[in-house]
């Protein structure tokens, strides 16, 4: 079974228009998005690959996502030096 994950807003390059740095949202039952926030659909594009396999205890380090430890991050797609706007680097753990 699927755990939740809490996904946090760690830090900001440039400006965001969406995220705030501290805000969270959450992916329950492995598939239902929570949030009391706006998302981003280039932002969530950036969790797609992951969210599965994190949220079936795969740890981060096997995918790349932290070098130890059991928190990923994952940046969002904005080429923010090329934008004009803001990359945003997200914080996932697992909310056992």
């Amino acid at each position: 079974m699927a755990s939740d994950l809490v996904i946090r807003v760690a830090e900001i390059k440039g400006r965001c228009p969406v995220y705030r740095a501290g805000g969270l949202f959450q992916i329950k039952d492995g598939y239902k998005l929570v949030s009391d926030i706006p998302l981003c659909m280039h932002a969530l594009a950036s969790l797609l690959p992951y969210y599965i396999p994190l949220s079936r205890g795969i740890a981060p380090a096997e995918l790349g996502l932290a070098r130890e430890g059991s928190i990923a991050y994952v940046q969002c797609l904005d080429p923010c030096d090329r934008t004009g706007g803001g990359t945003v680097i997200f914080q996932i753990e697992r909310n056992l």
